[in-house]
């Protein structure tokens, strides 16, 4: 049985996966959906550029474990599909490469057969359930990944929906315990503590839209390092967006409120 229900849509109330869509561009959402992503980005100027920074990180960081040899990787909260999804980026690298994705926003699950094009030598599948149900995700995981083998296990910009009092420091710990040694957490986090009086005033109108169990909590960078305790940090540590292995042509912009790492289980 699951431990967490999952939302019904409902269109009096912003979901993430749907504000992220408006805020990449995109037309898959709800008018309580735009207004919630254009009042937050008034508040914060750094919302969009931060988005998609943080969608360049998942490619690099993917690219990454790609040439670590990682072959398996499970997508949670991967949101309404965009360019450069996880899949598109693993299957350039290795073409054999398999992604599972999650989420748990039926609207999602509407676009879940985009989200399933895969190339002819690897493999993409689709599981609808919330973040915090763990086993439901690995047991529906493990039928297109071997859980024996390594994986990439992408957190990206999704912990900040799982309260403190719901602990999400132990759902990521539970995720890893049960993948194999050699798998890596890939993680991004609206930041507590850069630029943060917008960032707080961004997430409160955010908020006040947003379903109860899609509400978001920033972090400070010590709140982030802690879901990569007990993992080999790779350099260089956690780190704002554009800092993590930015290309040559990279601009660094500190000023972009979101926390990432990559950190490898021993």
């Amino acid at each position: 049985m699951n431990e967490y229900a999952l939302p019904t849509p409902h269109p009096t109330a912003a979901h993430p996966a749907r504000v992220y869509n408006v805020w990449l561009g995109g037309k898959d959402h709800y008018p309580v959906d735009q207004e919630a992503a254009e009042l937050a980005a008034g508040a914060n100027p750094t919302i969009v550029p931060s988005v998609r920074a943080n969608r360049a990180f998942l490619g690099r960081a993917v690219r990454h474990l790609a040439s670590e040899g990682i072959r398996q990787f499970l997508d949670i909260g991967t949101g309404i599909p965009a360019a450069e999804n996880t899949h598109e980026v693993a299957q350039q690298a290795a073409p054999e490469s398999r992604v599972v994705y999650v989420d748990n926003d039926p609207i999602v699950l509407t676009h879940a057969r985009a989200l399933l094009v895969s190339g002819p030598e690897g493999q993409t599948d689709y599981v609808q359930a919330d973040a915090r149900d763990v086993d439901t995700i690995l047991d529906a995981a493990s039928r297109t990944l071997d859980l024996s083998r390594p994986v990439g296990l992408m957190l990206v910009a999704i912990l900040q929906y799982i309260k403190d009092a719901e602990d999400p420091w132990d759902i990521t710990r539970r995720l890893l315990d049960r993948l194999a040694p050699g798998s890596f957490l890939v993680l991004s986090h609206p930041a507590a503590d850069v630029t943060a009086p917008e960032v707080a005033e961004s997430m409160r109108i955010y908020n006040e839209r947003a379903a109860s169990h899609a509400s978001a909590t920033p972090r400070t960078q010590k709140e982030v390092a802690r879901f990569l305790d007990g993992l080999e940090v790779l350099e260089p540590g956690v780190v704002t967006l554009t800092r993590w292995r930015p290309a040559p042509a990279d601009t660094p912009d500190d000023t972009l409120p979101m926390w990432c790492a990559v950190a490898r289980k021993a």
